[in-house]
């Protein structure tokens, strides 16, 4: 058998003691469809005392990070660090300009550094891999760079979120509100103390504007992705949409629309939509991602799993290290970094859906026909309408609608109409339909 290939693992929480964990079960395995065995040589984090139920005197500690990039006995480096920058990318960048491989699960990094670390990496014909950054031990990114490879991706979308597909689908079961529920995820492990990167949508979008890039061939351009997380659904919304025949879900959505003069523009949006209870994304409840990529020739792939967690996500990795120790120089995004193509942000305006929009208003004549009144003037068509009173809010009224298809536009300029309005006590939430 092939020499052992080496590695260097910085960040030993949770995924990082479960990669030890794995490679110790299963490293015979491992080995057997690696065509070679993968060794830890060396670790490093912040507490050298702590106990993190795996034996760590094996293998040589190193206090500074960035000195796994610069050790002779190492042929990869993990990083399980996170962050955008900091530590984590300075390890990125030494380990690949010292000619080292990187497996990262770090899906800020990527979305913010990835064209420049893949340009690294090429440089110096080492590999790069990252699919833990992604839906945890889901193997979209393999399934799209390989599986998919000999398609045109039409569309991808899914759940990139388990906290915000667990505290929406326990506010669906449960018909508690959105602070209640969240609360009680942080209690569990399924939400950081603090969660804003989770229930903003931001998390999702770093992991869209990775998945964006394979699909469509363009540059990541994370700053493109239209955010908007779940902190403003409340339990009547979830009920309103479950009285429709709709369950809620954050979805991040991307699609490359090309132009008639040949240009080619990209969509990104990260946004609680209503997705339809006969569609395969409404059954994913829980802490689990799903993906959908649609490609034209192998029509619609359905990628569900576990989307963090240590094993899972040490799957990943390791899998990762498996393909590296077969040889796998691929290129980090499907195609060499010089060829993606910085792409511009897709006009939204002409985009069609139908749209649910919850209005919170004063309980007095006239509010109703404001609404209504802008709707109209926006030419916006209204498919339905139901009026319900907060009576623990004092005066205080939803009004939720849902229109017929047509362009966003026009419900964009039917909120403009309204802006202002003291007849309004807070923002409309603004939702679409997937379709």
């Amino acid at each position: 058998m092939a020499e052992p290939l080496r590695i260097a693992l910085a960040g030993l929480g949770t995924v990082g003691a479960g990669v030890i964990r794995l490679i110790e079960s299963n490293g015979a395995l491992i080995a057997q469809r690696a065509g070679r065995p993968i060794e830890i040589v060396a670790v490093c984090a912040r507490d050298r005392s702590k106990d993190r139920g795996v034996d760590l005197s094996r293998f040589e500690w190193e206090d500074d990070m960035t000195a796994l990039a610069g050790r002779d006995d190492v042929d990869v480096v993990v990083e399980l660090v996170g962050g955008s920058d900091g530590p984590a990318l300075a390890l990125a960048r030494n380990a690949l300009k010292g000619g080292k491989g990187l497996v990262t699960a770090n899906k800020a990094m990527i979305a913010h550094h990835g064209m420049e670390l893949a340009e690294l990496a090429e440089g110096a014909q080492v590999p790069l891999k990252y699919e833990a950054a992604v839906a945890g031990g889901i193997p979209v990114v393999k399934g799209m760079r390989e599986g998919a490879a000999a398609n045109r991706i039409e569309r991808i979308y899914g759940i990139l979120n388990g906290t915000c597909n667990y505290i929406l689908s326990q506010m669906e079961d449960s018909g508690r509100d959105f602070g209640e529920v969240l609360k009680e995820a942080q209690e569990l492990g399924y939400a950081e103390a603090d969660p804003t990167f989770d229930i903003e949508g931001i998390d999702a979008a770093h992991k869209l504007a990775i998945l964006a890039s394979i699909a469509f061939g363009a540059r990541i351009d994370f700053n493109a992705v239209e955010v908007a997380g779940i902190s403003r659904v409340l339990a009547a919304d979830i009920a309103q949409a479950e009285a429709l025949g709709y369950v809620i879900r954050l979805i991040g959505l991307a699609d490359c629309e090309t132009l008639e003069d040949g240009t080619r523009r990209l969509f990104q949006r990260v946004q609680p939509y209503l997705v339809s209870r006969d569609h395969p994304l409404a059954t994913v409840d829980g802490p689990t991602n799903a993906v959908v990529c649609e490609g034209n020739y192998s029509g619609r792939l359905l990628f569900e799993g576990a989307g963090a967690g240590d094993g899972p996500t040490a799957s990943a990795v390791v899998a990762d290290l498996i393909d590296i120790a077969r040889g796998d120089r691929s290129a980090p995004f499907s195609i060499p970094v010089g060829l993606l193509q910085s792409l511009e942000p897709a006009e939204t305006g002409h985009r069609r859906n139908r749209t649910y929009l919850r209005f919170t208003v004063a309980d007095r004549p006239g509010v109703l026909a404001e609404i209504t009144a802008a709707m109209r003037d926006a030419k916006v068509s209204i498919e339905s309408l139901i009026q319900q009173g907060r009576p623990e809010e004092g005066g205080e009224v939803f009004v939720v609608m849902v229109t017929h298809g047509g362009p966003e536009s026009g419900v964009t300029k039917a909120l403009e109409l309204l802006e202002g309005s003291p007849s309004l006590t807070d923002a409309p939430l603004v939702m679409r339909l997937l379709g």
